[in-house]
Protein backbone atom coordinates (compact mmCIF):
# COMPACT_ATOMS: atom_id res chain seq x y z
CA UNK A 1 0.00 0.00 0.00
CA UNK A 2 1.05 3.57 -0.70
CA UNK A 3 0.10 5.95 2.14
CA UNK A 4 -0.15 9.66 1.37
CA UNK A 5 -1.01 13.00 2.90
CA UNK A 6 -2.82 15.45 0.65
CA UNK A 7 -4.36 18.91 0.66
CA UNK A 8 -8.06 19.08 -0.15
CA UNK A 9 -9.78 21.90 -2.02
CA UNK A 10 -10.89 23.53 1.26
CA UNK A 11 -7.27 23.73 2.42
CA UNK A 12 -7.46 20.92 4.98
CA UNK A 13 -4.89 18.15 5.03
CA UNK A 14 -5.98 14.53 5.14
CA UNK A 15 -4.23 11.19 4.95
CA UNK A 16 -5.04 7.92 3.24
CA UNK A 17 -3.70 5.69 0.53
CA UNK A 18 -3.77 5.28 -3.22
CA UNK A 19 -6.62 3.06 -4.35
CA UNK A 20 -5.06 2.89 -7.81
CA UNK A 21 -2.93 5.20 -9.94
CA UNK A 22 -5.75 7.71 -10.32
CA UNK A 23 -7.70 7.62 -7.04
CA UNK A 24 -6.95 8.36 -3.41
CA UNK A 25 -8.82 7.27 -0.28
CA UNK A 26 -9.46 9.82 2.47
CA UNK A 27 -9.22 7.18 5.20
CA UNK A 28 -11.08 9.16 7.87
CA UNK A 29 -14.03 10.01 5.63
CA UNK A 30 -14.21 6.69 3.81
CA UNK A 31 -14.12 4.69 7.06
CA UNK A 32 -16.85 6.77 8.67
CA UNK A 33 -14.41 8.07 11.27
CA UNK A 34 -13.06 4.65 12.26
CA UNK A 35 -9.60 5.64 10.98
CA UNK A 36 -7.79 8.87 11.93
CA UNK A 37 -7.41 11.87 9.66
CA UNK A 38 -3.61 11.98 9.76
CA UNK A 39 -0.84 9.43 9.35
CA UNK A 40 0.91 10.10 12.65
CA UNK A 41 -2.21 9.08 14.57
CA UNK A 42 -2.59 6.07 12.26
CA UNK A 43 0.95 4.95 13.09
CA UNK A 44 0.26 5.14 16.83
CA UNK A 45 -1.71 1.92 16.43
CA UNK A 46 -0.55 0.85 12.99
CA UNK A 47 -1.10 -2.91 13.28
CA UNK A 48 -4.71 -2.58 14.42
CA UNK A 49 -5.38 0.17 11.89
CA UNK A 50 -3.96 -1.90 9.04
CA UNK A 51 -6.32 -4.71 10.05
CA UNK A 52 -9.22 -2.25 9.86
CA UNK A 53 -8.07 -1.18 6.40
CA UNK A 54 -8.01 -4.79 5.21
CA UNK A 55 -11.58 -5.28 6.49
CA UNK A 56 -12.92 -2.54 4.21
CA UNK A 57 -13.69 -2.96 0.53
CA UNK A 58 -13.25 0.38 -1.20
CA UNK A 59 -14.31 1.34 -4.71
CA UNK A 60 -13.72 4.56 -6.59
CA UNK A 61 -17.45 5.35 -6.57
CA UNK A 62 -17.91 5.49 -2.80
CA UNK A 63 -17.78 8.38 -0.37
CA UNK A 64 -14.28 9.41 0.63
CA UNK A 65 -12.62 8.22 -2.59
CA UNK A 66 -11.49 10.99 -4.93
CA UNK A 67 -9.59 11.47 -8.19
CA UNK A 68 -5.97 12.02 -7.26
CA UNK A 69 -5.71 14.92 -9.73
CA UNK A 70 -7.99 17.01 -7.49
CA UNK A 71 -5.45 17.14 -4.67
CA UNK A 72 -1.89 18.22 -4.05
CA UNK A 73 0.30 15.63 -2.41
CA UNK A 74 2.13 16.80 0.70
CA UNK A 75 4.96 15.13 2.57
CA UNK A 76 3.42 11.76 3.51
CA UNK A 77 4.47 12.24 7.15
CA UNK A 78 4.60 16.04 7.55
CA UNK A 79 5.72 16.02 11.18
CA UNK A 80 7.63 12.86 12.10
CA UNK A 81 8.32 12.47 15.81
CA UNK A 82 12.05 12.59 15.14
CA UNK A 83 14.52 12.21 12.30
CA UNK A 84 17.78 10.27 12.68
CA UNK A 85 19.96 10.13 9.59
CA UNK A 86 22.57 7.38 9.33
CA UNK A 87 25.75 7.03 7.26
CA UNK A 88 25.26 3.48 5.98
CA UNK A 89 26.62 3.32 2.41
CA UNK A 90 30.36 2.62 2.42
CA UNK A 91 31.02 3.95 -1.10
CA UNK A 92 29.61 7.36 -0.22
CA UNK A 93 31.63 7.62 2.99
CA UNK A 94 34.88 6.58 1.30
CA UNK A 95 34.53 8.80 -1.76
CA UNK A 96 33.31 11.88 0.09
CA UNK A 97 36.26 11.63 2.49
CA UNK A 98 38.72 10.93 -0.31
CA UNK A 99 37.58 14.08 -2.09
CA UNK A 100 38.58 16.01 1.04
CA UNK A 101 41.96 14.31 1.25
CA UNK A 102 40.91 12.09 4.15
CA UNK A 103 41.19 8.35 4.68
CA UNK A 104 38.50 6.01 5.93
CA UNK A 105 37.72 6.02 9.67
CA UNK A 106 38.22 2.56 11.27
CA UNK A 107 35.51 3.35 13.83
CA UNK A 108 32.93 3.60 11.01
CA UNK A 109 33.08 -0.19 10.70
CA UNK A 110 32.35 -0.74 14.41
CA UNK A 111 28.81 0.66 14.60
CA UNK A 112 26.38 2.53 12.36
CA UNK A 113 26.41 6.22 13.28
CA UNK A 114 23.73 8.89 12.90
CA UNK A 115 22.87 12.49 13.70
CA UNK A 116 19.55 14.12 14.55
CA UNK A 117 18.14 16.55 12.00
CA UNK A 118 15.19 18.96 12.05
CA UNK A 119 11.99 16.90 12.02
CA UNK A 120 9.92 20.10 11.77
CA UNK A 121 11.43 21.21 8.44
CA UNK A 122 9.94 18.45 6.28
CA UNK A 123 8.96 19.21 2.68
CA UNK A 124 6.97 17.12 0.22
CA UNK A 125 6.81 16.48 -3.53
CA UNK A 126 6.72 19.69 -5.54
CA UNK A 127 7.52 21.91 -2.56
CA UNK A 128 10.08 24.65 -3.10
CA UNK A 129 13.38 24.30 -1.26
CA UNK A 130 14.65 27.66 -0.01
CA UNK A 131 18.41 28.04 -0.34
CA UNK A 132 19.75 29.56 2.89
CA UNK A 133 21.03 33.09 2.28
CA UNK A 134 24.50 32.34 3.64
CA UNK A 135 24.87 29.06 1.70
CA UNK A 136 26.89 28.91 -1.53
CA UNK A 137 27.43 25.13 -1.65
CA UNK A 138 23.91 23.70 -1.74
CA UNK A 139 23.69 19.94 -2.31
CA UNK A 140 21.08 17.19 -2.63
CA UNK A 141 21.42 13.72 -1.06
CA UNK A 142 19.78 10.60 -2.52
CA UNK A 143 18.52 8.43 0.36
CA UNK A 144 15.83 6.04 1.57
CA UNK A 145 13.98 6.45 4.86
CA UNK A 146 12.10 3.94 6.96
CA UNK A 147 9.17 4.90 9.17
CA UNK A 148 8.78 3.30 12.60
CA UNK A 149 5.35 1.77 13.13
CA UNK A 150 5.76 -0.04 16.46
CA UNK A 151 7.22 1.06 19.79
CA UNK A 152 10.33 -0.73 20.99
CA UNK A 153 13.49 -0.48 23.06
CA UNK A 154 16.76 -2.42 22.71
CA UNK A 155 15.46 -3.90 19.45
CA UNK A 156 17.71 -6.51 17.88
CA UNK A 157 18.55 -6.29 14.19
CA UNK A 158 16.72 -9.60 13.67
CA UNK A 159 13.51 -8.24 15.25
CA UNK A 160 13.69 -4.78 13.70
CA UNK A 161 11.46 -5.57 10.71
CA UNK A 162 8.52 -5.92 13.13
CA UNK A 163 8.95 -2.24 13.98
CA UNK A 164 9.13 -0.89 10.42
CA UNK A 165 5.92 0.43 8.88
CA UNK A 166 7.26 1.32 5.45
CA UNK A 167 9.77 3.17 3.30
CA UNK A 168 9.95 6.38 1.28
CA UNK A 169 12.38 8.50 -0.73
CA UNK A 170 14.37 11.02 1.29
CA UNK A 171 16.39 14.04 0.13
CA UNK A 172 18.67 15.29 2.90
CA UNK A 173 19.42 18.78 1.58
CA UNK A 174 22.81 20.03 2.70
CA UNK A 175 24.50 23.43 2.95
CA UNK A 176 28.01 22.04 2.52
CA UNK A 177 29.91 25.25 3.28
CA UNK A 178 28.02 25.70 6.56
CA UNK A 179 28.42 22.03 7.36
CA UNK A 180 32.16 22.13 6.66
CA UNK A 181 32.76 24.95 9.13
CA UNK A 182 30.69 23.52 11.96
CA UNK A 183 32.19 20.03 11.58
CA UNK A 184 35.64 21.53 12.15
CA UNK A 185 34.48 22.44 15.64
CA UNK A 186 33.68 18.78 16.26
CA UNK A 187 29.94 19.20 16.65
CA UNK A 188 27.26 18.68 14.05
CA UNK A 189 26.05 18.60 11.38
CA UNK A 190 23.46 21.16 12.47
CA UNK A 191 22.92 24.41 10.53
CA UNK A 192 24.22 22.69 7.44
CA UNK A 193 21.20 20.39 7.55
CA UNK A 194 18.31 21.87 9.50
CA UNK A 195 16.75 24.13 6.86
CA UNK A 196 14.96 21.40 4.86
CA UNK A 197 14.48 17.68 4.26
CA UNK A 198 12.06 16.42 1.64
CA UNK A 199 10.29 13.05 1.60
CA UNK A 200 7.65 11.39 -0.53
CA UNK A 201 5.68 11.14 -2.66
CA UNK A 202 4.27 8.33 -0.47
CA UNK A 203 5.22 5.74 2.13
CA UNK A 204 5.13 2.20 0.77
CA UNK A 205 4.35 -0.50 3.34
CA UNK A 206 7.17 -2.96 4.01
CA UNK A 207 5.31 -6.02 2.70
CA UNK A 208 5.72 -4.67 -0.84
CA UNK A 209 9.48 -5.25 -0.69
CA UNK A 210 9.70 -8.87 0.47
CA UNK A 211 10.32 -10.27 -3.05
CA UNK A 212 13.11 -7.72 -3.60
CA UNK A 213 15.42 -8.65 -0.73
CA UNK A 214 19.08 -8.47 -1.74
CA UNK A 215 22.26 -7.91 0.22
CA UNK A 216 21.45 -5.93 3.35
CA UNK A 217 18.58 -4.14 1.69
CA UNK A 218 16.42 -4.48 -1.39
CA UNK A 219 17.19 -4.51 -5.10
CA UNK A 220 16.02 -0.94 -5.73
CA UNK A 221 17.71 1.26 -8.30
CA UNK A 222 18.20 4.81 -7.03
CA UNK A 223 18.69 7.79 -9.38
CA UNK A 224 19.05 11.55 -9.12
CA UNK A 225 18.84 14.12 -11.89
CA UNK A 226 19.39 17.88 -11.85
CA UNK A 227 17.58 19.79 -14.59
CA UNK A 228 17.06 16.51 -16.44
CA UNK A 229 20.73 15.49 -16.33
CA UNK A 230 21.42 12.13 -14.66
CA UNK A 231 24.07 12.61 -11.98
CA UNK A 232 23.60 9.80 -9.46
CA UNK A 233 22.79 6.12 -9.80
CA UNK A 234 23.07 3.43 -7.13
CA UNK A 235 21.18 0.59 -5.50
CA UNK A 236 19.80 0.10 -2.01
CA UNK A 237 21.17 -3.45 -1.88
CA UNK A 238 24.65 -1.93 -1.47
CA UNK A 239 23.93 -0.86 2.12
CA UNK A 240 26.84 -1.74 4.41
CA UNK A 241 24.52 -1.52 7.42
CA UNK A 242 20.95 -2.80 7.14
CA UNK A 243 17.98 -0.88 8.47
CA UNK A 244 17.78 -3.62 11.09
CA UNK A 245 21.30 -2.75 12.26
CA UNK A 246 20.46 0.95 12.21
CA UNK A 247 17.36 0.37 14.33
CA UNK A 248 19.32 -1.81 16.74
CA UNK A 249 21.80 1.03 17.22
CA UNK A 250 19.15 3.75 17.47
CA UNK A 251 17.09 1.82 20.04
CA UNK A 252 20.01 0.80 22.28
CA UNK A 253 18.96 2.13 25.69
CA UNK A 254 16.32 4.31 23.99
CA UNK A 255 12.65 3.78 23.17
CA UNK A 256 11.66 4.27 19.54
CA UNK A 257 8.07 5.39 18.97
CA UNK A 258 5.69 5.11 16.02
CA UNK A 259 6.17 7.99 13.63
CA UNK A 260 9.93 8.33 14.03
CA UNK A 261 11.92 8.46 10.79
CA UNK A 262 15.31 6.88 10.06
CA UNK A 263 17.39 7.77 7.00
CA UNK A 264 19.88 5.50 5.28
CA UNK A 265 22.44 8.13 4.47
CA UNK A 266 23.51 8.85 0.90
CA UNK A 267 23.87 6.05 -1.64
CA UNK A 268 27.17 5.86 -3.54
CA UNK A 269 27.43 8.74 -6.06
CA UNK A 270 24.31 10.27 -4.51
CA UNK A 271 25.42 13.88 -4.00
CA UNK A 272 27.58 16.63 -5.50
CA UNK A 273 30.01 16.48 -2.57
CA UNK A 274 30.89 12.95 -3.62
CA UNK A 275 30.79 13.53 -7.38
CA UNK A 276 32.89 16.67 -7.26
CA UNK A 277 32.33 20.12 -8.75
CA UNK A 278 34.01 19.00 -11.97
CA UNK A 279 30.93 16.82 -12.55
CA UNK A 280 28.35 19.41 -11.46
CA UNK A 281 28.37 22.79 -9.77
CA UNK A 282 26.60 23.37 -6.47
CA UNK A 283 22.84 23.90 -6.71
CA UNK A 284 21.33 27.33 -7.24
CA UNK A 285 17.82 28.84 -7.47
CA UNK A 286 15.93 27.55 -10.48
CA UNK A 287 17.48 24.08 -10.36
CA UNK A 288 15.06 21.15 -10.38
CA UNK A 289 16.22 18.06 -8.50
CA UNK A 290 14.46 14.76 -9.10
CA UNK A 291 15.05 11.61 -7.05
CA UNK A 292 13.66 8.34 -8.35
CA UNK A 293 13.74 4.95 -6.62
CA UNK A 294 12.19 1.72 -7.92
CA UNK A 295 8.78 1.03 -6.30
CA UNK A 296 9.01 4.23 -4.24
CA UNK A 297 8.20 6.73 -6.98
CA UNK A 298 9.60 10.14 -7.86
CA UNK A 299 10.36 13.06 -5.56
CA UNK A 300 11.00 16.37 -7.29
CA UNK A 301 11.71 19.81 -5.84
CA UNK A 302 12.86 23.17 -7.19
CA UNK A 303 15.40 25.43 -5.50
CA UNK A 304 14.35 29.03 -4.82
CA UNK A 305 16.14 31.98 -3.28
CA UNK A 306 15.33 33.15 0.21
CA UNK A 307 13.51 36.47 0.30
CA UNK A 308 15.72 39.22 1.65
Amino acid sequence: MKFVTFEKKDGTNRAGWLLDQEHVVDMHEASGGMLPSNLLDFLENSMANLEKVSSFSFTKEQKGVYPLREFRLKAPLPYPRSFRDFYAFEQHVKQARENRGLGMIPEWYENPVFYFSNHLAIKGPGDAIVKPKECNWLDYELEIACIIGKEGRNISAEQADEHIFGYCILNDWSARDLQRKEMKVGLGPAKGKDFSTSIGPWIVTKDEFEPLKAGKGFDLTMKATVNGCLLSEGNMKDLFYSFGEMIERASAGVTLYPGEMIGSGTVGSGCILELGEQVHRWLKPGDRVKLEIDHLGVLQNEIIAEER
